[in-house]
């Protein structure tokens, strides 16, 4: 969610999507599925289309079974899942997907550690204000002078026994993170931690925050790692927030990259945004759209293979409310589809169309668009997404301005009487499986049998971070 949002942050962006709901929707035609109105599930009951199943669950290990200690972001290598939580990390073997068996589970508490590897790395992003930057930290309220928040560096040459090496303090925390390759003969991976004023600590986070840091991570030695650059990238101040609850411009909350096509998009809460990273320390706005009706809080962003679309994501209420209703309609808390068209410096971006789960979900359930990936269909542009307790879609954009559901999985609500945060919080495609995760219930993994995704089960890649995309034809 922002991803989840920390307390305080959830209030506001509940009373935020609240006003939104006032502004004017555009009505989109309403699909068959959701003429039919299928009943809501039950409590934990399992629905889906007759094309997806769930294979296998595991639950989150004991150390992080509180119901506040929420599970987040995904990433992959080899035969490992990395799945972040609030409190820590877990390392999940998954060389069975039928049967995955945690194989290490690491405490180190702040949120909301979401999670990237690349090579005999993993990165740890930290968001709220800690005492310190070990693992045994404790909460630090603002104002404290000394408090840390920024990015954590582990060493997985081992997957099964992390060790921590290296940490980078940066303003305002990193909300999220995007690793981009070094060129050439540069050894280095570097990280875009998006950030913005969750907590409106002074001085760091104080608006404007228009900027994102930039630390270099020397892969031979990445206890040398360090902040390399901050470009401030709204100069002009970005968007200054609609009068019906739009979110202003105040940095990045989520960037994905796509290096071997030197381009990256930016989810800036007020602004989507294509980035020239040619120079991975040096990232260049190239062009921004708005969506002053619709979208309320530019949450993600995902590429289609060959770099000519990009699907972003509305995370109105913050993840922290039932949008998923005909209240909110199909426009709100949606995606949204926009080409690309030209190239360079020249490129824009066109807006085709929105896509939203249509089915009805509870008042009690969190739903609104959240983290997914592609899937590598030759020819075709189909994506997996986590939707919360909307459960998980599989949706095709072929045909940007006709999108359409292809397959879907969801639980019941975890409660009738009142919301609980929970659901998946991401849902990516990995080397011929889904893998959920679901911030209440742990790890899902999930098997879609259906003819419009190729031969998409037997493509295979190494690493995957859903943040920094690769060219499947090239895996």
């Amino acid at each position: 969610m922002n991803r989840t949002a920390p307390r305080g942050r959830l209030k506001r962006l509940v009373y935020l999507g609240a006003a939104v709901l006032v502004s004017s929707i555009v009505v989109a035609p309403a699909s068959a599925a959701q003429a039919e109105a299928a009943p809501i599930p039950g409590v934990d009951e399992i629905v889906s289309s007759p094309n997806i199943k769930q294979i296998a669950n595991d639950p989150k290990p004991d150390i992080f079974a509180a119901q506040d200690s929420f599970n987040s972001d995904l990433a992959f290598q080899g035969r490992y899942a990395y799945s972040g939580n609030y409190n820590g990390f877990t390392v999940y073997d998954i060389s069975n997907p039928r049967d995955p068996k945690q194989a290490a589970a690491v405490l180190c508490p702040g949120s909301q550690n979401d999670v990237s590897v690349y090579g005999h790395l993993l990165f740890l992003g930290t968001d709220s204000p800690r005492s310190d930057d070990s693992c045994a930290s404790t909460s630090a309220p603002a104002p404290v002078e000394n408090r840390w928040e920024g990015i954590k560096v582990f060493d997985i040459s081992n997957p099964r026994s992390p060790k921590y090496v290296a940490s980078v303090k940066t303003d305002c925390g990193s909300h999220t993170q995007t690793l981009v390759p070094g060129k050439g003969w540069d050894k280095s991976v570097y990280v875009y931690v998006s950030s913005y004023d969750v907590f409106r600590n002074p001085p760091e986070c104080a608006a404007p925050h228009d900027k994102i840091s930039i630390v270099k991570v020397p892969l031979r030695n990445p206890a040398a790692a360090a902040v390399v650059a901050e470009p401030v990238l709204f100069p002009d101040g970005g968007y200054p927030g609609g009068p019906t609850g739009q979110s202003a411009t105040a940095g990045c909350h989520d960037i994905t990259a796509y290096p071997s096509k030197n381009i990256a998009a930016g989810a800036c809460m007020g602004d989507g945004v294509l980035f020239d990273i040619s120079k991975p320390a040096e990232p260049k706005v190239i062009t921004s759209v708005r969506d002053t009706t619709n979208f309320a809080f530019w949450h993600s962003a995902t590429f289609n293979n060959d770099g000519t679309k990009v699907v972003f994501t509305d995370e109105l209420g913050g993840g922290g409310r039932a949008t998923c209703n005909p209240t909110i309609g199909p426009n709100l808390g949606a995606d949204a589809i926009y080409d690309i068209k030209g190239k360079g410096k020249k490129a824009k971006l066109e807006f085709r169309s929105y896509f939203k789960i249509p089915r009805e979900n509870a008042a009690t359930e969190n739903c609104v668009a959240h983290n997914g990936s592609l899937i590598p269909v030759k020819g075709r542009d189909i994506m997996v997404q986590a939707w919360y307790q909307g459960g998980i879609s599989v949706w095709d954009f072929t045909n940007s301005s006709k999108p359409k559901e292809i397959a879907y999985w969801e639980r019941g609500p975890l409660s009738t009487t009142q919301l609980i945060l929970g659901g998946s919080w991401s849902a990516y495609w990995y080397n011929g499986y889904i893998y959920s995760n679901d911030i209440q219930k742990g790890l899902d993994v999930l098997k879609v049998t259906d003819h419009r995704l190729g031969n998409a089960e037997w493509q295979r890649t190494w690493q995957f971070n859903a943040q920094t995309q690769s060219d499947y034809r090239h895996w």
